[in-house]
């Protein structure tokens, strides 16, 4: 599992370390996470292209409803984090025996979050695409992608939960390993689903199944249920500090919830109102025709090479400031924030850079249709731009996370999205079309990073984080 971080000698109230030590350490806990997020997006380019061999109508069903799919994706998040976040504080301070406790709490609501999430989406799933104003052609296809989907929502949460523990806990490396098994996984399985049976050169038949977009969702879902499983018995048994010990009761209790609650509900709003913005922005997208669709959700795929960096940034930042503040360290804690901003700036504007030149080789590897590559190519370099205070925006959202402070970003989120980009999209859309559309969004991702930017600066996020009420701390 990797050499285990000495937090001690980091957080202890004697520890001295120098910068380049602390830069470091931020490195140490990031470059593990990037790497998951690279290889999710190497997965997303390979999901997206063996989809969009398929055709427009293919790629459109699952662009459709992906907005969707976020929205529940972000809220199991937001359920981990009122978990994670709370054994950062504890392992920071010490405390291992009550991490251990909400470890097991965490995991009981994950299970009973996930089960009545699926059933919701499942209730759904036959509606939902045409609430989307979806077309005729593409609403069959996409209701059964998202009710498969719907269905593993259960592991999607337990894989996040355990993964966010670890990664609180300081072990980037098994989450970040198991997460790039997930993408391997999906690539094979998806291969054997989506396709039907084909004889290679040599006369060897690689067997297949032929289920087109739907064998997309069951290739997803397979994935995410091996390495949820996997996540699982890694949290549960091999962890040198949450692994489970005897003595330590699986019961609920009500200050961790509380705790908990406080933690996740203004990051389930944050990511409702993001979700919903982008459901919202779905809707502007489906009445300029298939091609629009197709173009905006392999955009969005292809955008991610740039901003999933961030994100694993980010998530180390949570692991630094939280344990920091549970150690009582805010001096070391702002310090983190600050390094991991900065790394987060500098990288996302690399490849922001890289993106404005690759966007036409990126959408030739995503999809055949020219009308589609010529589209995407355009709004992608759109939004090049904008990466690196999208990456402030990210990042900094982190290290808030990490101070228990969750209710000042889902307002910062709620003011740019609502406020910025869907009032900016459903103006220019008629008038430039999915140019318009991704015009609104860049200017958007640049006040957003703005407003997180200015939060960070101020200071008052640290100032409070030991008032909150965090759960044995």
């Amino acid at each position: 599992m990797g050499k285990e971080i000495q937090w001690d000698a980091y957080l202890s109230p004697g520890a001295s370390t120098t910068l380049w030590q602390q830069m470091g350490l931020v490195m140490r806990l990031s470059v593990p996470a990037i790497l998951a997020e690279i290889s999710a997006i190497a997965m997303q380019y390979i999901d997206s292209a063996m989809v969009g061999s398929l055709g427009a109508s293919a790629t459109a069903a699952i662009g459709l409803v992906s907005t969707t799919t976020w929205l529940f994706g972000g809220i199991c998040i937001s359920a981990a984090t009122g978990f994670s976040v709370q054994i950062a504080h504890l392992i920071g301070g010490g405390r291992r025996e009550a991490a251990q406790a909400v470890l097991r709490q965490g995991l009981m609501v994950a299970l009973a979050l996930g089960l009545a999430l699926g059933a919701v989406g499942a209730g759904i799933s036959g509606s939902l695409p045409v609430w989307l104003h979806g077309a005729a052609d593409v609403c069959p296809d996409a209701g059964r992608y998202f009710l498969i989907f719907a269905c593993t929502l259960p592991f999607v949460l337990l894989r996040q939960t355990a993964g966010s523990m670890l990664q609180c806990s300081g072990d980037m490396r098994v989450p970040s390993m198991l997460n790039i098994l997930m993408c391997a996984l999906d690539v094979v399985f998806n291969s054997l689903l989506i396709f039907p049976s084909r004889t290679l050169a040599g006369g060897f038949t690689l067997p297949g199944a032929g289920l087109g977009v739907t064998g997309a969702a069951l290739g997803t879902a397979l994935a995410e249920a091996v390495t949820s499983l996997l996540m699982l018995y890694f949290l549960c048994f091999r962890s040198p500090l949450l692994r489970l010990a005897k003595g330590v009761p699986w019961r609920l209790e009500k200050k961790c919830l509380a705790a908990a609650a406080r933690l996740s509900l203004p990051l389930a709003l944050e990511r409702i109102i993001l979700g919903g913005a982008h459901i919202a922005a779905t809707r502007i997208v489906a009445p300029l025709g298939t091609v629009a669709v197709a173009a905006d959700s392999l955009g969005v795929t292809a955008e991610s090479f740039c901003y999933m960096p961030g994100y694993g940034i980010g998530s180390a930042a949570t692991t630094l400031v939280g344990q920091s503040i549970g150690a009582e360290r805010r001096d070391l804690a702002r310090r983190f924030a600050n390094l991991s901003v900065a790394l987060g700036v500098a990288i996302m504007a690399c490849t922001g850079a890289l993106m404005y030149l690759l966007a036409p080789w990126l959408f030739s590897l995503l999809t055949p249709d020219p009308a589609i590559r010529e589209l995407g190519s355009r709004v992608l370099r759109i939004e090049a731009f904008a990466e690196p205070l999208f990456a402030a925006s990210i990042v900094v959202a982190g290290a808030l996370r990490g101070a228990g402070d969750t209710l000042a970003p889902s307002i910062l989120n709620l003011v740019s999205m609502w406020g910025v980009r869907i009032t900016a999209a459903s103006l220019l859309a008629p008038r430039m079309g999915l140019v318009g559309v991704w015009l609104a969004m860049c200017v958007e991702l640049c006040v957003r990073g703005v407003l997180f930017l200015v939060r960070l600066l101020r200071g008052k996020w640290l100032d409070s984080a030991a008032g909150r009420g965090i759960a044995g701390t």
